[in-house]
């Protein structure tokens, strides 16, 4: 009679069939511990032992026990990822103004088919674009299964794809692009019922992108003796507000640090 004993494959891919070579004879109990859970089998000794792919589905370090009549024997094997298969993608933030450096990143996670981790060196493709304009590209290696980029925020407002792709999967997410500060902003005051309405131009940003609705604009108006103050917010792309009238006042418009023309009430511009 041989002694029993068991041999354990030198490579192994998950998702993948393998065989463990046995020696001896007669029935042995079989113990497959693994990352993701145990077996056990009744086998009989001498004869191969198949191990289907969903037995060695998670990537990791396994040990296999071998009991008999005789000693028991222990062995441990390596499996390793297989292929890269699927992404998961984050991108940060989901909201963001214009023409920022270093403002909208992303990470890639790259998995095998088996929710394993993968490995391998695989290069991750992000790219970043807004409508019809050119899009901002790279490519990263993973390391550890993990790719990760920043890119600066595009000049033109609206919702820009932020799109990684690796071993033939790619998964999109949506970064909306808002407009930055407020430039060259600009009022126009005209006498009304209450005293006098105060409205800006459309609003929009140095690059001609149009503010958000709800942003404030601040109407002050000073005549040398008084002072008033009131918040508008946009609405439609303008800010409008009503002032008490005070003749030869002077009213001035502000939105965040940005300051606006000056109108002189009875004084022209």
């Amino acid at each position: 009679m041989f002694a029993q004993d068991l041999k354990a494959p030198d490579h192994a891919v998950a998702g993948t069939a393998l065989t463990l070579q046995t020696s001896g004879s007669g029935d042995a109990t079989l113990y497959l511990l693994g990352p993701a859970g145990a077996l056990k089998r009744t086998v009989k000794l001498g004869e191969p032992i198949e191990l289907k792919a969903e037995d060695v589905a998670a990537a990791g370090n396994y040990t296999v026990v071998l009991k008999g009549s005789g000693a028991g024997v222990t062995r441990a094997f390596n499996v390793a990822p297989a292929a890269p298969s699927k992404i998961v993608f984050l991108a940060r933030p989901s909201r963001v103004a214009i023409e920022q450096k270093n403002a909208v990143s992303g990470v890639a996670f790259v998995f095998d088919g088996y929710k394993n981790l993968s490995f391998a060196q695989t290069d991750v493709k992000f790219e970043l674009k807004v409508g019809d304009t050119a899009a901002a590209s790279r490519s990263v290696t993973a390391h550890n299964g993990i790719a990760w980029t920043r890119f600066d925020s595009p000049r033109r407002e609206g919702a820009a794809q932020f799109v990684a792709s690796a071993g033939g999967t790619s998964v999109r997410r949506v970064v909306q692009l808002t407009a930055a500060e407020p430039c060259n902003l600009r009022f126009r005051a005209q006498p009304s019922k209450h005293g006098v309405t105060v409205e800006t131009d459309p609003v929009r940003d140095c690059a001609g992108n149009p503010v958000p609705d709800g942003t404030i604009v601040t109407f002050i108006e000073n005549d040398g003796k008084t002072r008033s103050t009131i918040d508008a917010r946009i609405k439609r792309g303008v800010a409008r507000a009503e002032l008490p009238a005070a003749p030869n006042a002077t009213i001035s418009a502000a939105s965040g640090v940005v300051l606006g023309n000056e109108v002189r009430l009875g004084g022209g511009r």
